[in-house]
């Protein structure tokens, strides 16, 4: 019988991090290992669960000891109210997180770490962006300056590192996150959760939206997201890969805000609150390369993720709010 793996999925209790937590903590290839920081682990999900501080040296050896395969979920994050007011929280914390979690996965003999960077270096474009069409040379958006060159300091710190020969490293740009286990309060939240919770919550019949809405993002599905992890930790061979990892199209704010209200049975009136920010930015991404190397590709429609997103929101969310 094959020897199980050791995984370690950093910031088990968040987002991503528990959606892969589900994924792969009844997995026979693997034995799981998962930390957790400012939110309790969690009871209910039977894996090694080890408390870390991930800013903290001691911490970090701690949580990597014996471990062959890092999904490094752990990150400072908030949406777009915070990205606005006190864009320095996500650059501090996230840097040092990263730089400790890299060195000691090669001190370590990690056999593969897989990243998650973003999309905010991307120039706006009203075409899909290759990984390539990136340039150093271009002024990042003002708005995303300082995340946006956090996570592109980490990008080379993984090729760096893969440079040395121990560690095999997936570095994914992903595009905008949605489905179970987001956030949903309105001061943490991102467009899509945000929106599901003004939408579900709402008794006026009024909906209130930041801006003219007139920006397009790509969002994928969690469960997309996963799978891509997945194929990426069974299909990778070279030691260093960047990819693009997203729906492939974009829908306006406006756009996907109508399409909530409506997938949601609920009849709302639109109004824009214009003296809140708006980030007028459209982009989306060719995921070609994904497609090529590993046959993957999202297969969760913006339609179907938001029907789905609705009846685990009503599952989950709303039955917590009423207890």
């Amino acid at each position: 019988m094959t020897k199980r793996q050791k995984m370690l999925i950093c910031g088990a209790t968040g987002f991503i991090g528990r959606n892969l937590l589900e994924k792969y903590m009844n997995d026979e290839r693997y034995t799981i290992r998962a930390t957790y920081h400012n939110k309790p682990a969690i009871a209910d999900y039977d894996v090694e669960w080890v408390y870390a501080d991930l800013n903290n040296i001691d911490d970090v050896k701690k949580a990597l000891k014996d471990v062959d395969i890092v999904l490094q979920f752990a990150a400072t994050t908030s949406g777009s109210n915070d990205i606005i007011n006190r864009p320095h929280i996500h650059v501090t914390d996230n840097a040092v997180i990263n730089s400790l979690i890299l060195r000691e996965c090669y001190e370590q003999h990690v056999k593969h770490i897989v990243f998650p960077s973003c999309t905010v270096m991307y120039q706006p474009s009203n075409v899909a962006q290759k990984e390539t069409d990136w340039n150093a040379q271009d002024e990042i958006y003002s708005t995303y300056f300082g995340v946006g060159n956090t996570k592109v300091y980490i990008e080379k710190m993984c090729e760096f590192f893969s440079r040395l020969g121990r560690t095999k490293h997936t570095v994914m740009r992903h595009s905008n996150m949605y489905g179970p286990h987001d956030k949903y309060d309105l001061e943490r939240s991102h467009v899509f959760g945000a929106t599901i919770t003004k939408v579900m919550t709402n008794t006026t019949g009024v909906l209130s939206v930041w801006g003219t809405g007139e920006g397009a993002r790509d969002l994928l599905h969690v469960d997309d997201l996963v799978e891509f992890i997945d194929c990426a930790i069974t299909k990778q061979e070279s030691e260093y890969e960047l990819f693009n990892v997203g729906l492939g199209s974009a829908v306006k704010i406006v756009d996907l805000i109508k399409k909530i209200i409506s997938h949601s049975g609920k009849e709302l009136q639109i109004e824009h609150d214009l003296s809140k920010p708006t980030i007028p930015t459209s982009l989306f991404l060719d995921c070609s390369k994904a497609k090529r190397l590993f046959d993957w590709e999202p297969k969760i429609s913006i339609d179907e993720g938001i029907i789905k997103t609705i009846e685990w929101y009503k599952e989950n969310s709303m039955s917590t709010e009423d207890e």
